[in-house]
């Protein structure tokens, strides 16, 4: 008999080459997991923070050898930015073989359609996390810091990151969650029934009717603690907290 075929999903591993941790649970997936796939897709924010294609820091050799692994075993690696990697662009896409997606992406996964996204664009309530979004997802902005030397991106973005975690600590919990009504005009304007997310470090799956059927949304968690993966093959989908044993 031929081996299940499977698909993998990830989001917000958050991998931080000073977190020796974190970047072993990357390689345990990679694997013990990922190696076994067809394909897998990075929802985003595979980084706690990415500065530029250009950045030599020498620790993060496992992580662009775990993507080479896959490439190597004919594993299709997808990626999508988040709100800590959207500078990741076509120079790490050509040394690890992966393929980057937009903001949405759209799939069959067995039969399924599913709609892809990072999470962030779902959270309207944030209106000032949204207008800073815009900000840093603008050419000018990204042109103006990645001309910058690499040690004043790495000191520029070590601050967003103390400033990202003070804003959070000020807002309340459901304002930095999705917004329903967004999700579901979503899932109407891509034609789907299912969506598939992260960003909101709040795993589960939820289940409501959009104009009389059923709908899904699937949320993944963040890696922070233990690596959460949706694991989907022909018998349908597992949202699954991997063991680091």
């Amino acid at each position: 008999m031929p081996p299940a075929v499977t698909v993998l999903f990830v989001s917000d591993l958050h991998l931080d080459p000073a977190d020796a941790l974190g970047v072993r649970r990357f390689t345990n997936f990679v694997e013990r997991e990922a190696l076994g796939a067809t394909q897998v897709y990075v929802l985003g924010d595979l980084f706690e923070a990415w500065v530029g294609d250009d950045d030599d820091e020498p620790l993060l050799a496992p992580i662009v050898a775990g993507f080479q692994a896959l490439r190597d075993a004919a594993v299709t690696c997808y990626l999508m930015h988040g709100n800590r990697d959207f500078l990741i662009g076509a120079d790490f896409c050509a040394a690890t073989g992966c393929r980057l997606l937009g903001d949405f992406a759209t799939i069959d996964v067995f039969g399924r359609r599913v709609l892809l996204t990072h999470g962030d664009l779902l959270c309207t309530d944030d209106v000032r996390y949204q207008t800073l979004r815009a900000q840093l997802r603008g050419g000018p902005w990204q042109r103006e810091f990645l001309a910058k030397p690499l040690a004043e991106r790495r000191a520029i973005a070590a601050d967003l990151r103390k400033m990202s975690a003070v804003e959070i600590a000020s807002k309340r919990e459901e304002i930095m969650d999705v917004n329903q009504a967004t999700v579901e005009d979503t899932m109407r304007a891509h034609g789907v029934s299912s969506l598939l997310h992260g960003h909101t470090h709040r795993p589960g799956v939820h289940r409501f009717v959009l104009d009389g059927e059923a709908a899904t949304r699937i949320v993944l968690g963040a890696w922070y603690e233990h690596a959460s993966v949706v694991r989907w093959d022909e018998t349908g989908f597992r949202l699954e907290t991997l063991s680091d044993r």
